[in-house]
């Protein structure tokens, strides 16, 4: 027996790159999959139909069951569409990750409103309403369920050129943290993953030699697994996945200068010199960057 026999998925963004491996496992594992795609560039312009078939028709050559969606996941009726796809072929949904996503890079001194607000349309509040329209069918079920968000090291540890992604990646991060709260009486868990693999984002931005150690299809085993019964219990978290290594990113609280709360206020230079004087006990901003 297949580890999500009888689930049916929601993967956004699945025509390509690691949305494409997150469906093609999760129907091997035995889930019934709704393959949404706009079908569009990197850029978010364009649309077609032909992302989603091809994957569709991957997942049906090795004997699963899937269903194209062609729907912009920055349209609150396409979004709420894409969940009623997944009842309507299926009979209910239990599993949503959302991964949709465009790059419009740039310096933030050449950055444009219109870069801006394409960015975070599609990644910060496309996913708002594909985990809200998937999040109200759970809960309508009641018997819990899977909902994986998509960040990235851009949004939570910062990068070069990429102030709306980051800003996006940031929120979705944030929402997710806040949600995992309320789906916690539903059994609804709640988790967000944070790949760094090959797609036609990040093509151009890894290095060359590191490209055929991250294709995404290492990424998506642990997206598998946060899918299924035995990872009932895990919610909240953020996940760091590159390559074959798979890290817990916690969030810890180093205190810098203190002293007695009936005391007066800190002199300005005094509490200048005792945080100073911790800077060398810092963590890096970027822990990627010291990794091996």
């Amino acid at each position: 027996m297949a580890l999500l026999d009888g689930k049916v998925a929601l993967v956004t963004g699945a025509g390509g790159g690691l949305g494409r491996t997150h469906a093609l496992l999760l129907a091997r594992e035995g889930a019934c999959v709704v393959v949404n795609d706009l079908g569009g560039s990197r850029d978010g312009t364009g649309s077609g139909t032909n992302m989603a078939d091809t994957v569709v028709s991957e997942i049906e050559s090795h004997g699963g069951r899937a269903v194209a969606d062609y729907g912009n996941v920055a349209q609150p009726d396409d979004a709420k569409a894409m969940v009623q796809r997944a009842v309507a072929e299926f009979g209910k949904l239990d599993i949503c990750v959302a991964n949709a996503g465009i790059l419009r890079d740039k310096s933030f001194k050449n950055m444009t409103d219109d870069m801006w607000d394409v960015v975070v349309n599609v990644h910060l509040k496309g996913t708002y309403l594909t985990t809200k329209a998937a999040y109200d069918q759970l809960l309508a079920q009641e018997h819990g369920g899977r909902i994986i968000v998509t960040s990235s090291t851009s949004g939570l540890f910062g990068n070069f050129g990429q102030t709306n992604y980051g800003a996006a990646k940031a929120g979705i991060a944030g929402m997710a943290r806040c949600l995992y709260l309320e789906g916690m009486r539903y059994g609804v868990t709640v988790n967000v993953l944070v790949p760094t693999a090959l797609s036609r984002l990040t093509d151009d931005i890894l290095p060359e030699s590191a490209k055929d150690q991250l294709p995404p299809d290492k990424v998506s085993p642990m997206v598998v697994w946060l899918c299924s019964d035995e990872a009932k219990d895990i919610s909240g978290r953020t996940w760091l996945v590159a390559g074959n290594r798979v890290s817990l990113l916690s969030w810890n609280m180093q205190p810098l200068a203190r002293k007695n709360e009936s005391d007066g206020p800190w002199d300005v230079e005094e509490v200048g010199a005792a945080i100073l004087a911790t800077k060398d006990s810092w963590p890096p901003i970027n822990p990627m960057m010291s990794m091996g």
